[in-house]
């Protein structure tokens, strides 16, 4: 929730991330990754529309950003529509951008753990999961929520180059209303906070941070999780705090139940879905698993994939 008054973000209590199978398990072993703007699938981002005279030279502009700084409101700046004498610089606006790839890292997560479109796009068509961090921790200090909006921000040149504070790179995290769904929340960063571990396959450096453990409530892995993976998170978490679920497709509408794994500091629960899990173990709880799936009247149904 923003103070629309003062521009302040409220943190929220709990902020989610979609990841797939591979993120999920750099995470649980305490990293995570800062991304640069231009490395994200919108290309819009931080892509503010720069306005400048039609007499001024597009010179490189002298800006320094401020990582943690909150919005300014009212935007310091601000346009409506183009002035007669004026245009809009692409130039200007790239320069920007370029600047904070090599500057900053952003870490997108979500107010909302219950997103059809985000379970597909980013946790891999469902066989990925979704992380829930404890959004008052210290490592999520600095919460920024994203503006959509139906036009792209547009602000005076001078907005940029003539202040006498660091630019508050929240005032840069507008996106389009297409993307409201999301309900995004970012972290920024400087990278000489991160650490550079090589690149990714499009060259983007990867920088990253150490993520604590006790920043994690909770894991719930997907619809689509295959049962060698899930039995992975499990192992990796089971002696921890993190509590683990697995998402199903509910009976009605268009919606998942979760069942529930392991709370945290528990044992595990057992139900004919989570069965498969322990089914593999020479133990009195591989015992009970098996039973589950061979005997339980709901096994062939729930078990049913899609």
């Amino acid at each position: 929730m923003t103070d629309e008054s003062i521009g302040i973000t409220s943190p929220a209590a709990s902020l989610y991330k979609y990841v797939d199978i591979s993120g999920l398990k750099r995470i649980l072993q305490g990293s995570v990754r800062f991304t640069q703007p231009s490395a994200f699938n919108d290309p819009f981002e931080l892509l503010p529309e720069v306005v400048i005279h039609n007499n001024q030279k597009e010179e490189e502009l002298k800006i320094a950003f401020s990582t943690r700084a909150q919005r300014r409101l009212p935007p310091v700046g601000a346009l409506d529509e183009v002035p007669d004498g004026y245009q809009a610089s692409d130039t200007l606006s790239r320069d920007i951008v370029q600047k904070l790839n090599g500057l900053i890292g952003i870490l997108c997560l979500s107010r909302i753990n219950d997103s059809l479109l985000m379970w597909a796009h980013y946790a891999n068509q469902y066989a990925g999961a979704v992380v829930e961090f404890d959004g008052t921790h210290e490592f999520f200090d600095g919460q920024i929520d994203v503006e959509y909006q139906e036009l792209r921000p547009m602000r005076d040149v001078h907005a940029y180059s003539s202040q006498a504070e660091p630019f508050p790179v929240a005032e840069l995290c507008t996106k389009s209303e297409q993307w409201k769904y999301e309900q995004e929340v970012r972290i920024i960063r400087h990278f000489a906070e991160c650490q550079n571990i090589g690149n990714d396959p499009r060259e983007f450096p990867i920088y990253t941070q150490q993520l604590p453990l006790a920043s994690i409530k909770s894991v719930t892995l997907g619809e689509r999780t295959p049962v060698v993976e899930q039995r992975e998170i499990y192992a990796a978490i089971k002696g921890t705090q993190i509590s683990l679920w697995l998402a199903a497709i509910a009976d009605r509408g268009y919606a998942f139940r979760r069942e529930l794994i392991k709370m945290a500091g528990s044992g595990p629960c057992l139900s004919p879905r989570t069965a498969h899990i322990f089914s593999h173990l020479e133990t009195p709880l591989g015992d009970l698993a098996r039973t589950l799936i061979a005997q339980h009247p709901m096994s062939k149904i729930v078990n049913r994939g899609v």
